[in-house]
């Protein structure tokens, strides 16, 4: 007998959702995360000597498009607590200047290139050469290529079109851009500790493979404890999905070789307000800085705290250089921080072949019992994570009843 019916291996938001498909479809199953905390890139730092201040430190923002992440939140009664975010605007941090993000557009190019937005397909292009056409090439280096890079905290030049934006049904009766009371790391928190959920932390594992017969797939954890189960999804970066599928299903890890992974270091800055003689902003985006994207805490504003975070390249600057380059991008001084976190995430890096590279994992698990999702297969969203774990939940287990819409 396996120990259990379902193991779903990593615990960010594509797992969560994964266990969360099973447990709502009565199988019994049993959620691995390597780190102390549920979520994966959903982080919100939280500063308890500060009132409990908190800051995004990756998501940033979930939508009323968000299909299938509503879905959830509703079944475990979390819409009732979102919470509307403030408009502010971003701003370019470009030669040592903040500046208003018009400052750099082209507008009689972009007039006669948008045309193009009718004519010219994504399939098959990277974001440079799809959005080159259809914005103009000088809109595109002096503003939006910096803005994706923004986006997916990595140069998104030779990202899939089709991968970075996909238009998704709107719901009404949600706030359009929401976040939550203690930030977004509540919706993985409360889908972690619903009733029945099964989750064990500081589980590393360590291999996949077949399992004695009649026992389905065995799982090796790091420190020697070995799990046997019927199905397994893994909910893991593609370079960690590669080593454990070696084994199991060859064929798939062969597929999935190219998919990279872009280190991301952020750093989280707070700050006492009346220090601060900054404009309220959504965040930086930039073009020649030493960081690749930052955004703030002013969406939700605090009577006492301003808080920032800064999306660095991995490994390129030592912590006193991210702090030097942070506050001089929001005219402030490295000893008026007055709290801070360090948060390293890792982040898929798409090309070109992408879809084709999916298109073959897919073949390679179609008539198996191990499934594959995460945060790099339509997109890097919380609702593209979501989207991938819901199918192939229903690969495995069949199709999840619709939840109720409210009215």
């Amino acid at each position: 007998m396996a120990d259990h019916a379902h193991i779903v291996i990593g615990g960010g938001i594509s797992g969560l959702a994964s266990a969360h498909y099973s447990l709502h479809a009565g199988v019994d199953t049993l959620l691995l995360e390597a780190s102390e905390r549920p979520g994966g890139c959903i982080h919100s730092s939280h500063f308890e000597a500060l009132n409990d201040f908190w800051v995004e430190a990756g998501g940033h923002t979930c939508f009323n498009s968000y299909g299938n992440l509503l879905g959830i939140m509703e079944q475990i009664d979390l819409l009732k607590l979102t919470t509307a975010k403030e408009k502010k605007s971003y701003k370019l941090w470009s030669k040592g200047k903040r500046s208003g993000i018009l400052s750099a557009l082209h507008i009689f190019e972009l007039i006669t290139a948008l045309p193009g937005l009718f004519r010219v397909k994504k399939a098959g292009k990277t974001v440079a050469e799809y959005y080159g056409k259809v914005l103009g090439q000088k809109n595109y280096q002096a503003l939006f290529s910096p803005a994706f890079r923004s986006v997916v905290c990595q140069d998104a030049d030779d990202f899939p079109a089709e991968a970075l934006f996909r238009k998704k049904p709107r719901r009404k009766d949600v706030l359009r851009a929401f976040t939550m009371p203690s930030g977004l790391a509540d919706i993985p928190s409360a889908i972690a500790t619903q009733p029945g959920f099964n989750v064990r932390y500081g589980a590393q594992v360590h291999r996949i493979s077949a399992a004695n017969q009649g026992e389905g797939i065995r799982v090796e954890l790091q420190d020697g404890t070995h799990l046997s189960c019927e199905r397994v999804t893994l909910a893991v970066p593609p370079d960690v999905a590669r080593t454990l599928l070696s084994e199991a299903v060859p064929e798939a890890a062969k597929a999935i070789a190219g998919v990279g992974v872009a280190e991301i270091d952020t750093l989280v800055l707070v700050f006492e307000r009346s220090k601060l003689k900054v404009e309220e902003i959504a965040g930086l985006i930039s073009v020649d800085g030493a960081f690749l994207s930052a955004v703030s805490r002013d969406f939700l504003p605090d009577d006492r705290y301003r808080g920032f975070a800064f999306h660095f390249p991995g490994g390129q600057l030592s912590e006193t250089e991210r702090e030097q380059a942070a506050c001089r991008a929001i005219d402030a001084s490295v000893d008026d921080i007055v709290a801070k976190a360090q948060v390293h995430n890792r982040l898929p890096a798409l090309r070109r072949d992408h879809m084709e590279r999916i298109q073959a994992l897919d073949s390679a698990l179609a008539s198996g019992q191990i499934a594959v999702t995460g945060n790099w297969f339509l997109g890097v969203s919380i609702e593209d994570c979501v989207t991938r774990s819901r199918s192939e939940h229903e690969r495995l287990f069949g199709a999840v009843p619709t939840a109720p819409v409210a009215q």
